[in-house]
């Protein structure tokens, strides 16, 4: 109602403003044209008779009734003669002599009817015609704010044509997802020529539901999918479902699904289904409940549709673990792609694709690219590209560089370069420090990433980093890959205490994520000899409307939960061992380390490695082709 008021209401009072504002303005206009005219005065056919044997009287113009007299002093008065009589026999009633009437021009006019009645009527339609022009305006708001109160119910989905080329996305433009599109592929025949299917007898996926990452693409193979099969793209969002008021979500869906069947064949999507799909049941929320009505209604119009109405239902989602039972049914959605984060191949063609407006420099290599961006999503790629052009056009250059590019993804991870965040000598140390500790223990751990760039620069919401390039692609995590990790992770606080005695808030960002791997060992991998190989990590503390409130619930014991708080403080103490070991053992290269790094802040791989070498460390090998 609220919003309903501020929308309608307040045009409909400043309608009201400037109608007045113009009707007072008009006004003043009128008076201000009228108090402009010179009126002339008015004399009496005996006066005018005295001035005519005066012989002071050169001209009169008969204009019916009314005379205009002009005067041989070129002065001009008015008066009136009698009505149907001439004006000659009225002077001459009046005494006037015929030579004195012989002295003066007498002209007779015929007054224009139409300027007579315009005279006469528009002083009173002036204001007539504000007045009606006011009201119309006035009616026209509130017939628009009744038509918006009735199209409150309907769909607000933005349809994109198969004939607009501007907006048209097809396979092409898609990189790697290489299943994905196998899988929809079948999705594009059945729109193209869905008799090919309906005559064997099959019936085609009435929803296909797209789960992955945020950023993986999923909107966009949407998209394509329509673009490929070349028929309307309804697009939507299931939060546009939900309103103040009970109804309105399920009778957009009602909309919505009747013009895809006007459509059709079309294909309809759904863009974050969670927001309205979730779990029912759990309490939270009767059955008004808006979410609840929509998702019925859903339900409904899905079940509702035959194979001949060529009406493709997708939707997308990065929970579907928590998606409702029925939408995932078979007859609903009961396809479900998934779409995982790129691979180093994956990541190099969607750089080609987002770097095809871009003017590259002929140093430019994208292999090496996705060679660094391991974990990238398409949009984090897409984003890294664009901060490159804006780094070079920043620099006035009309070409991007191989260095623009890397800059970009220390960007992308870390935020940009903090230059104002300057550091006092002995924080600059400390810094060192730390951030020499983290690399140093990961050149000591054999399984540890190579280490790429070690800097006390702070970007973002770090004071320093370390940057570890994977040797390679990785789907499946050892127990001593997390071990490592652990070291490698508290190599900045164990190099604070051993060299300055003493800790700092700098290490608390490295503890908390720590002890989420040591946490995740005990109680999701089944790592732990002590827990055994069971998992107690199912989600306890996650809540969300259409989940039983139980879920928040620990399902394990307080003895279990007191074994595992010993196993977390045990795993945690000894990778602050070992780091401490490995960092008193090779104290020389530690110093060495934070040394160059008070001196020129940032250290890249090719330096580091080479102070590495000449302590007695290993170089380990990069992955082909990087450089």
């Amino acid at each position: 109602m609220n919003d309903l008021k501020d929308g309608k209401i307040k045009p409909f009072f400043k309608t009201i403003i400037i109608g007045l504002l113009i009707l007072m303005l008009l006004t003043a206009l009128y008076s201000l044209l009228i108090e402009s005219t010179t009126k002339k005065e008015e004399i009496s056919l005996s006066q005018l008779v005295s001035e005519i044997n005066a012989d002071k009287v050169s001209k009169i113009v008969v204009k019916g009734d009314s005379l205009e007299i002009t005067f041989k002093d070129n002065s001009q008065k008015t008066a009136k003669k009698e009505a149907e009589t001439a004006l000659s026999q009225t002077l001459s009633n009046y005494g006037v002599s015929k030579d004195a009437l012989n002295g003066v021009a007498i002209d007779i006019q015929d007054p224009s009817s139409f300027l007579y009645w315009i005279g006469n009527l528009l002083p009173f339609m002036i204001p007539l015609l504000i007045i009606v022009v006011f009201f119309w305006l006035a009616g026209r708001q509130v017939k628009s704010a009744n038509l918006q109160a009735f199209s409150f119910g309907q769909s607000r989905a933005r349809v994109i044509s198969p004939e607009d080329q501007k907006e048209r996305v097809t396979f092409k433009d898609v990189a790697g997802v290489k299943e994905a599109k196998e899988e929809l592929k079948e999705i594009v025949d059945f729109l193209r020529n869905p008799k090919k299917f309906l005559d064997i007898g099959a019936r085609i996926p009435k929803g296909v539901l797209l789960m992955g990452a945020p950023g993986t693409g999923k909107t966009l193979l949407a998209r394509a999918v329509a673009g490929e099969a070349g028929v309307p793209f309804f697009h939507i969002s299931g939060s546009e479902f939900v309103e103040l008021f009970v109804g309105v979500g399920a009778s957009r869906v009602r909309s919505l699904f009747k013009e895809a069947k006007r459509a059709a064949p079309a294909i309809v999507f759904m863009d974050e289904i969670d927001a309205v799909g979730r779990h029912r049941g759990a309490g939270l929320g009767g059955g008004n409940d808006e979410r609840e009505q929509t998702l019925n209604q859903i339900l409904v119009e899905m079940d509702g549709f035959e194979p001949h109405e060529k009406v493709i239902v997708m939707a997308a989602s990065n929970r579907p673990d928590v998606l409702d039972p029925a939408l995932l049914r078979p007859g609903r959605f009961d396809r479900r792609v998934i779409l995982d984060l790129p691979d180093i191949g994956d990541r190099e063609e969607i750089l080609k694709i987002h770097a095809r407006k871009k003017p590259l420099e002929e140093d430019v290599r994208l292999r090496d690219l996705a060679e660094r961006t391991p974990g990238f999503s398409g949009a984090d790629l897409q984003n890294l590209m664009n901060e490159a052009a804006i780094f070079a056009a920043r620099s006035g250059r009309k070409k991007l560089n191989q260095s623009d590019l890397i800059g970009s993804i220390e960007k992308v991870l870390l935020g940009p370069e903090r230059k104002s965040h300057i550091l006092s000598p002995e924080e600059k140390k400390i810094a060192s420090y730390h951030e020499a500790g983290h690399a140093l223990a990961a050149a000591a751990m054999p399984n540890a990433d190579p280490v790429h760039k070690v800097s006390i620069v702070a970007r973002g919401r770090a004071a320093g980093y370390t940057l570890k390039l994977p040797l390679q692609e990785r789907h499946l995590y050892s127990k001593s890959h997390f071990l490592e990790e652990l070291v490698v992770s508290l190599g900045g606080y164990t190099a604070e205490k051993i060299v300055f005695k003493d800790l700092t808030t700098g290490a608390a960002d490295d503890l908390s994520k720590a002890t989420d791997i040591a946490r995740a060992l005990i109680t999701k991998y089944g790592m732990s000899e002590k827990i055994g190989p069971i998992t107690l990590s199912d989600e306890e503390g996650i809540v969300f409307l259409g989940k039983e409130l139980g879920m928040a619930e620990k399902h394990y014991s307080d003895e279990t939960a007191t074994i595992v708080d010993r196993e977390l403080s045990r795993i945690m103490k000894e990778a602050f061992k070992r780091a401490g070991i490995i960092l008193e053992k090779n104290r020389p290269a530690l110093d060495a380390l934070a040394n160059k790094l008070m001196e020129q802040e940032s250290i890249e791989r090719q330096e580091f490695e080479k102070i590495m070498r000449s302590f007695g460390f290993k170089t380990k090998a990069l992955p082909q082709g990087y450089s």
